[in-house]
């Protein structure tokens, strides 16, 4: 697993990357060797935010959790990481190396699988705007995210509320 640590607002010091990729060790068992992974740690006042993100074959996982320590987080990260890898266990064994869920005992007690049924199904009309103005329309709904056609690149986009207070946006690639 080809790990990189990140520091936003902080320097990450090195018993922190040797905790990471310790801590990753866990995560590791279920990938091939060519798997990558993101930590990004950032330093707030009151608290510090670790964030995951594994990178394999088009799925990506993500953990982020925040804790007054950083190795904290950290910890948090990885169990909350294999708890999503074990959940849905089923959907994701064929993507993930093969065996590599053998080693877990079948009695320990996990979720059974959610159903993924749609419940919902709405049909929208995708006018051409800009970010600013799809974000204007996504708090006018008081929506968490809001698809758009981009008048800049005519690209179907999406604009999202992010837990920190600023905005996201999602651009397709045409990889």
């Amino acid at each position: 697993m080809k790990i990189t640590v990140i520091g936003r607002k902080c320097t990450p010091r090195e018993s922190f990357k040797e905790r990471a990729e310790k801590r990753l060790k866990k995560i590791e068992k279920f990938f091939p060797e060519e798997v990558e992974a993101k930590v990004t740690a950032t330093v707030e006042k009151n608290e510090q935010t670790v964030e995951v993100t594994i990178f394999h074959d088009g799925m990506i996982f993500r953990a982020q959790e925040r804790a007054i320590n950083m190795n904290d987080a950290l910890d948090k990260c990885a169990d909350s990481l294999v708890r999503q890898i074990r959940k849905n266990k089923t959907r994701v064994e064929k993507r993930l190396r093969s065996g590599a869920f053998d080693a877990f005992d079948a009695s320990e007690s996990f979720e059974a699988d959610e159903d993924f049924s749609v419940v919902r199904s709405k049909e929208i009309v995708l006018k051409p705007q800009s970010a600013e103005e799809a974000i204007l329309q996504m708090n006018l709904l008081d929506h968490r995210f809001y698809m758009f056609r981009n008048s800049a690149d005519d690209k179907i986009c999406v604009v999202y509320a992010r837990n920190d207070g600023g905005y996201g946006l999602i651009v397709p690639s045409d990889e």
